[in-house]
C-alpha cells in the first residue's frame, strides 16, 4: 500500500509538472502571438538630400491635431530636443494626420520636418505669436514699411542640411488676416512669408502644398557656399520640387518661390496659382542691394506651371540691386497669366542682368509674351543712387509658343542704358482677336531675331529662317543637377 500510494504521489506530481510545462508554453505562445495581434508596422518612403538616424513624432512632445489647441511650445521643444542629434544621423520630426495650429518656429541643421498626405499645419492667427525681426540688410527696410519684420512661419538661418518635406501635406498659412490689414494700411512691420532659409546651405523643400500664405510662400535668401564665404562661388544646393502653391489671384504679394542672392538653386515640378509673380528672382533693392553685392546665380527652373493674372510667370527683379547671373529656365506653362519671363528694373537699381537662357515656354491667354522693363520705380527711400543704372545682357529665348496674346513684346531699356544682347528665335505668337494693333514695343534695346511671328520690331531685326538656332541655352549643366536625393524609409510599431 505505501508503495503504491507513494507511486500514485509520484504520478500525480509528474502529471502536475507536464501541465505546469505546457501551461508555460501556450501562455508564452498566446502572449507572443497576441503581441504580433497588439502591434501594427507603420512606414513611409521619401527622397531627400539626407535620412536620419533618429524620428519622432509632434505627438511625442505634447502635440494636439484638433486645429484648435496651440502647438507653438510642441514644435519650438520638438526641434530644440532634436538638435541634439546633429552629429549622430540627424533627425526626422513626422506630424501625423490632424489640423496642427501654431505660431512661428525655428529649424535646425540635420533636420528633417515631415508632414503626412492628411497633416495641415496652420497659422497662429495670433500675432503675438509672430515675433518682430531685423529688415533684411540688402533690403534696408521691410517690404509693407518702415522698420522690421515679422519673423516668417517656418523659419531657419546659418544651417546646413535641412528638408522640408512629405507625402503632400498642406501648410496653410492663414493669410486673410494679413491681407486685410495690408489693404487697410494697418500694419506697423512688414508681413512674414511662409517659409525662409538664411544663411544656408543643402536645403530641400519638396512634396507639399503651401496655401495661403501672408505674403512671399518660399523665400530661400542668402544661400552661402559651404564654407560660410558669400563671395566663393559654390553651389550651395537649394533644391525646391513638387510643390503645389495656392494663392487667390488678388492677394497682395503672394509670390510662389523667391530665390534671392542665392547660388546653385533648382526649381522643378512645381504648380504655382499666385496674386503674384510665381517666381521672382531677387538680389537686393537699390543702394542696400548694391552694398551687400550678393547675386543670385547658377537657377534652374524647370517644369513650372504658372496661373498669375496680374504678374509674371517669371520675374527678374525688381529688387536685383546685387546682380542675377546665369539663370536657366525650360519647360515652362503659363495660363491666364500677364507675362511669360519678365525683367523687371530702373535708374537707382544698378546691378545687372545677364545670361539668362530660356527655352521651351507655353503661354496660354496672356498680355504680354515677351515683357522688359527699365522704368520700375518703387526705391526704399530718398537716398538711392540717380546714376546706377542696371546692366541688361545677353538674354536669350527660344521654342516659345503662346496663343490669345494681346500684344507679342514690351520691350522698354534705359535712355542712354539700352539693353543688349536680346535674342527670340523660333517663336509663334498667336495674338487674341482684341489684340493691340501693334504687336510689338521696343526701345533702348539691341538684339535680333529669327523665326518669330508676328514679325518683331526693327530693333530686333531678322536674320533670317538659317538662323533659328542661333540663340544660346548652354549644353553643360550645372552643379546643382548633380544633387541626387536619396530614398529614405522610416518605419514604426504602434499600438491597435
Amino acid at each position: 500500500m505505501g508503495r503504491s500510494w507513494r507511486s500514485t504521489a509520484a504520478s500525480i506530481q509528474a502529471i502536475w509538472a507536464i501541465m505546469l510545462v505546457l501551461g508555460v508554453l501556450l501562455i508564452s505562445t498566446r502572449t507572443t502571438v497576441e503581441g504580433r495581434k497588439a502591434r501594427i508596422l507603420e512606414s513611409l518612403e521619401y527622397s531627400a538630400i539626407s535620412c536620419r538616424g533618429h524620428s519622432a513624432s509632434i505627438t511625442d512632445y505634447g502635440g494636439v491635431g484638433d486645429g484648435k489647441a496651440s502647438n507653438t511650445k510642441a514644435f519650438q521643444n520638438a526641434v530644440n530636443d532634436l538638435s541634439q542629434y546633429g552629429s549622430h544621423g540627424g533627425a526626422l520630426l513626422i506630424v501625423p494626420a490632424g489640423k496642427w495650429l501654431t505660431g512661428s518656429f525655428n529649424l535646425t541643421s540635420h533636420f528633417t520636418l515631415f508632414l503626412h498626405k492628411d497633416a495641415v499645419l496652420l497659422a497662429s492667427q495670433d500675432i503675438n505669436e509672430w515675433p518682430v525681426i531685423d529688415p533684411l540688410p540688402s533690403y534696408g527696410r521691410g517690404r509693407d514699411a518702415v522698420g522690421g519684420r515679422y519673423i516668417s512661419f517656418i523659419f531657419g538661418t546659418n544651417l546646413t542640411d535641412v528638408v522640408i518635406t512629405g507625402d503632400n501635406g498642406t501648410i496653410d498659412g492663414q493669410g486673410a488676416l494679413w491681407w486685410q490689414l495690408f489693404h487697410k494700411k494697418k500694419l506697423k512691420y512688414t508681413r512674414p512669408y511662409l517659409i525662409e532659409i538664411l544663411h544656408s546651405d543643402n536645403i530641400q523643400i519638396s512634396n507639399l502644398t503651401l496655401m495661403n500664405s501672408p505674403a512671399w510662400t518660399v523665400h530661400p535668401v542668402y544661400s552661402r557656399s559651404p564654407d560660410g564665404n558669400k563671395n566663393v562661388s559654390k553651389c550651395s544646393n537649394i533644391i525646391v520640387q513638387g510643390l503645389t502653391i495656392l494663392a487667390p489671384v488678388t492677394s497682395p504679394n503672394t509670390d510662389g518661390i523667391n530665390p534671392d542672392s542665392c547660388t546653385g538653386t533648382r526649381i522643378q515640378d512645381c504648380y504655382i496659382v499666385s496674386g503674384d509673380d510665381c517666381v521672382a528672382v531677387k538680389s537686393g533693392w537699390d543702394e542696400y542691394g548694391i552694398a551687400y553685392g550678393m547675386p543670385t546665380k547658377q537657377l534652374v527652373i524647370r517644369r513650372l506651371t504658372c496661373i498669375s493674372p496680374y504678374s509674371a510667370t517669371i520675374a527678374l527683379g525688381s529688387e536685383m540691386s546685387g546682380g542675377i547671373q546665369d539663370v536657366r529656365a525650360e519647360d515652362i506653362v503659363a495660363i491666364n497669366t500677364e507675362s511669360g519671363v519678365r525683367i523687371k528694373t530702373g535708374v537707382g537699381r544698378g546691378g545687372y542682368v545677364k545670361d539668362i537662357y530660356v527655352r521651351g515656354m507655353s503661354l496660354h491667354t496672356m498680355k504680354w509674351a515677351f515683357w522688359i522693363t527699365g522704368n520700375y520705380g518703387n526705391h526704399p527711400d530718398t537716398h538711392y543712387d540717380p546714376k546706377a543704372v542696371p546692366a541688361i545682357q545677353n538674354i536669350n529665348y527660344m521654342n516659345v509658343v503662346a496663343e490669345n496674346v494681346s500684344m507679342a513684346a514690351r520691350l522698354e531699356g534705359i535712355s542712354g542704358d539700352p539693353f543688349t544682347g536680346i535674342c527670340i528665335s523660333n517663336a509663334t505668337i498667336g495674338l487674341a482677336k482684341k489684340a493691340k494693333k501693334v504687336p510689338w514695343t521696343c526701345t533702348d534695346i539691341e538684339g535680333k531675331t529669327s523665326g518669330v511671328t508676328p514679325p518683331p520690331c526693327g530693333l530686333l531685326p531678322d536674320q533670317g529662317p538659317e538662323k533659328i538656332g542661333m540663340c544660346n541655352f548652354p549644353p553643360e549643366s550645372l552643379p546643382i543637377d548633380a544633387v541626387e536625393l536619396k530614398k529614405c524609409s522610416y518605419t514604426a510599431t504602434k499600438h491597435i
